[in-house]
Formats: C-alpha cells, sequence, structure tokens
C-alpha cells in the first residue's frame, strides 16, 4: 500500500499536525503547532485527530508516522506522512521547541 507523503519543508503552516513519538523524543524538540499522541496511544486516542481536515503524521525518521499515516487513511481519514520525520524537520529549519528548557533537538 502506497503511503501518502510529502516533504518537511513543504508542510504547510496552518495544518493538523500529529507526532507520534514517544514523550521523551516529544521533550527534546518538536514543532511549536504539533499535537502529541505516541504512536501506541493513537487507537485509543484517535478521536482526538480530526476527521474533517487533512492530518500531517510525523515521528524521528518517517517510520512509526507512516504506520500511523496507513492506519489513519484505513478509518477513512485523510493522513499524510511526514518524509524523513523531525530529523529532516530541523534539517529544513523549521521552528522546533524543546520542554526541559534548552535548545530544542531531534532525540
Amino acid at each position: 500500500m502506497s503511503v501518502p507523503e510529502t516533504a518537511a519543508h513543504a508542510v504547510p503552516e496552518d495544518v493538523f499536525l500529529l507526532d507520534v513519538r514517544e514523550d521523551n523524543e516529544w521533550r527534546a524538540g518538536h514543532a511549536p503547532t504539533a499535537v502529541h499522541i505516541p504512536l501506541g496511544q493513537l487507537q485509543a486516542r484517535v478521536g482526538e485527530v480530526p476527521a474533517e481536515v487533512p492530518v500531517y503524521v510525523i515521528c524521528r525518521s518517517g517510520g512509526r508516522s507512516a504506520q500511523a499515516t496507513v492506519w489513519l487513511n484505513h478509518l477513512g481519514r485523510r493522513a499524510v506522512n511526514v518524509g524523513g520525520g523531525m530529523r529532516s524537520w530541523a534539517g529544513a529549519g523549521r521552528p522546533m521547541v524543546g520542554e526541559n528548557g534548552g535548545e530544542p533537538f531531534v532525540a
């Protein structure tokens, strides 16, 4: 099955961005407007993901977000994987914030 994908630098500013990484990865650094639902919790929390707008899904390097994208699309959502994940996001110079009080980084 093909996974809809876009490059990190091409993610529009005003989209619903879903970060499926683990808590420690999230705390290290994430996109300022992202919503955090770890992949292992996504099935139980899918009601928090809007059905009426496209959802861009991101993880560290693109693997977990690809899994989430396939599953969300199977449910009828319009999900797009962010290729290369937060590594590509940071590499493209996109904004990041950290929860650790220091410089944000991709863990």
